[in-house]
C-alpha cells in the first residue's frame, strides 16, 4: 500500500471535511452536557480511552501482528469515534445527543491521548531505529487537522445557524462517502498488499469490532444506563474515526508508514456491516423497551 500523491492530498481535504460536517453538529451546550449528565458520558469515555486500548493491546499480541500492524491497530483503538456513529445510532434507536457529545468530548480528548498512545505502541513494537515518535510539532498538526475544522463548524453554526440546521444532514452523508472513498483509495492502489495482509490482520480487526461494540454496549446496561443510552454508547466506540487513523498512518509529516493505514482501512470496511448487524439485533431483540423509551420521550 503506497501513500500517492492523489491519496496524500485527498486525505486532508476529506478530514477537514469530516470534521467541518462534525462541528457545524456541534454546539458548547453539547460540551456543558458532560456537567448536567455526568454518568453516561463518563462510562462511555471510561470505555473508549481506557478498556478499548487494553484491550486492543491483547488482540495485538495474541495474533502476534507485525509491529507496523500492531502500532496500526492501537492507533485506531486510539482514534475517537466517527460521525458515521450518529447516523447508526440514530437508525438503532440510540441517544443522538448522547452520540454527539461523546464524538465533541473525545474528539477533543483525542488530541493528547491519540499521539500519547502512538508513542507508547512506537516504542513497544516497534525496533528502535524504526519507532519515530510524534514530537510536540506533529502534535500540533494533529490538533489542525481535528480541532480546526470543528471550531470552524461550530462557529458557523452559531452565526448561521439555518444554513448549519441545513447542511447536518447533507454533511454526514458526505462524510459516510468520504471514509468509503478514503478506504477504496487506500486499497485499490496495492490491492495485492492488502490481500497479503488481510488474513493475518482482518481477524484481529473483526474481533477488535466486535468486542468495541459489545462493550460499549453491556457495560452500560450492567451499570444500568438506559437501553438508549447503551445503543449510543455502543456504536459510539465501535464506529471510529478510521479515516483520521489512515490519515496520520499515510501522512509524509506524521507516521508516514502505509503498512500502519491497514488495520484502520480494513476496520473501516468490516464496521459498516457489524455495526448494522448490531443496529438490527438491537432493534429486535429489545422493540419493545425502546418504543416504551421512545413513547415515554414523547409525552
Amino acid at each position: 500500500m503506497t501513500a500517492t500523491p492523489l491519496l496524500t492530498a485527498f486525505l486532508p481535504i476529506a478530514l477537514g471535511i469530516i470534521m467541518l460536517g462534525l462541528g457545524l453538529s456541534l454546539t458548547l451546550a453539547d460540551f456543558a452536557r458532560v456537567v448536567k449528565f455526568p454518568k453516561p458520558v463518563l462510562i462511555g469515555l471510561a470505555c473508549q480511552l481506557l478498556l478499548l486500548p487494553l484491550i486492543c493491546f491483547f488482540i495485538a499480541k495474541g495474533f502476534a501482528l507485525a509491529p507496523a500492524l500492531a502500532v496500526g491497530l492501537m492507533l485506531l483503538a486510539a482514534s475517537p469515534g466517527g460521525t458515521t456513529a450518529n447516523l447508526y445510532s440514530h437508525l438503532a434507536h440510540g441517544d443522538v445527543a448522547l452520540n454527539v457529545t461523546l464524538t465533541a468530548v473525545n474528539s477533543v480528548i483525542a488530541i493528547l491521548t491519540m499521539p500519547l498512545l502512538v508513542n507508547l505502541s512506537l516504542a513497544h513494537f516497534m525496533e528502535g531505529d524504526q519507532a519515530i515518535p510524534l514530537q510536540f510539532a506533529k502534535v500540533l498538526q494533529v490538533f489542525a487537522i481535528v480541532l480546526v475544522p470543528v471550531a470552524l463548524g461550530m462557529l458557523i453554526r452559531k452565526l448561521a445557524p439555518r444554513f448549519a440546521a441545513r447542511m447536518e444532514r447533507p454533511m454526514k452523508i458526505v462524510s459516510a462517502l468520504f471514509l468509503v472513498v478514503t478506504v477504496v483509495l487506500a486499497f485499490a492502489k496495492d490491492w495485492q498488499t492488502v490481500v497479503d495482509y488481510a488474513p493475518v490482520v482482518g481477524g484481529a480487526a473483526l474481533l477488535f469490532n466486535l468486542l468495541s461494540l459489545g462493550i460499549g454496549y453491556w457495560i452500560p446496561r450492567l451499570l444500568r444506563l438506559p437501553q438508549r443510552q447503551a445503543v449510543a454508547i455502543g456504536m459510539e466506540i465501535g464506529i471510529h474515526n478510521g479515516t483520521l487513523a489512515i490519515a496520520m498512518a499515510l501522512s509524509p509529516v506524521l507516521l508516514n508508514n502505509p503498512t500502519m493505514a491497514i488495520p484502520a482501512a480494513l476496520y473501516s470496511f468490516l464496521m459498516f456491516f457489524t455495526a448494522a448487524g448490531f443496529g438490527w439485533w438491537v432493534n429486535v431483540t429489545h422493540g419493545k423497551e425502546l418504543a416504551i423509551k421512545d413513547a415515554e420521550a414523547a409525552n
